[in-house]
């Protein structure tokens, strides 16, 4: 997995073939999340978008673990006179962070290795997709200290795995195991923690084969329709169809590649 580079910035950005690795970079805090790691995600997630070559994001942690939450330090550091990093606005912005992976144009891979708790699973439930390391143990926890989640959890949550099993993690703060998320849907894959990297570079290269612009839309009507009535679901959905057969395009280069039985060569970004 990554190690730490010298200039110790909270989160790095690197580029492999068409995957942008976003790397949170505290691994002595197990990547808790700072207002500093905040900004540097939202800074990154900008970049890959920005980025022509980036077809695919890959979210990971230096270090032992994906993230272990917010970093609550920050909260209780405050001067003689009381002042210091407000726990409302910090929560607000873990949650526009998680809203911007969620709304991201590019798929979002998490990939989990070690703890993923409390703002770590947040980060974790606004991404696509999820490939752990077999090692992983992925939870809310806010109960065990009194906390409350902000940034999405009590939402996204029972939105992937049901609501009971959702309040059963909450209400417990229980921890479970890579495997146990797969069973229930959180997990999509789960691999020894020596070959995560390259599972998630794999998935991420097979997901850049196919069209950006087909991708996309799928995500925008996937992350929409789940907040709307079935109708207007359905609607949505003929819209974006619609609009991505009306572009011509990719989808004209399907139609030809099927014709021609070979692999379709899709637009870049």
């Amino acid at each position: 997995m990554f190690d730490r580079e010298a200039d110790g910035a909270p989160v790095r950005y690197a580029r492999d073939g068409a995957v942008a690795w976003i790397v949170m970079d505290r691994p002595d805090k197990l990547n808790a999340l700072s207002p500093e790691a905040i900004d540097g995600l939202a800074v990154a997630l900008d970049r890959a978008e920005a980025d022509r070559e980036a077809r695919v994001i890959a979210l990971t942690g230096a270090g032992s673990s994906f993230c272990a939450g917010a970093d609550l330090s920050r909260v209780l550091d405050r001067d003689a006179d009381g002042a210091g990093l407000e726990l409302p606005d910090f929560l607000r912005s873990i949650g526009r962070v998680c809203t911007r992976i969620a709304e991201h144009p590019l798929p979002v891979i998490a990939a989990v290795h070690g703890n993923a708790v409390a703002g770590g699973l947040e980060l974790l439930l606004a991404c696509d997709l999820v490939v752990a390391s077999e090692d992983a143990r992925i939870g809310d926890g806010h109960a065990r200290y009194g906390m409350f989640p902000g940034a999405g959890g009590l939402v996204r949550l029972p939105a992937r795995i049901g609501a009971t099993r959702a309040k059963y993690l909450l209400f417990t703060a229980e921890s479970w195991s890579a495997e146990q998320m797969r069973e229930v849907g959180l997990v999509n894959q789960v691999v020894p923690r020596a070959d995560l990297e390259s599972a998630v570079q794999r998935l991420g290269m097979r997901l850049a084969g196919f069209s950006a612009a087909g991708i996309a839309g799928m995500k925008r009507v996937v992350e929409r329709g789940a907040d709307l009535p079935a109708a207007r679901a359905l609607e949505l959905e003929l819209a974006e169809c619609e609009a991505y057969i009306a572009a011509g395009g990719d989808f004209d280069e399907g139609l030809r590649a099927f014709r021609d039985r070979r692999k379709p060569i899709f637009a870049r970004r």
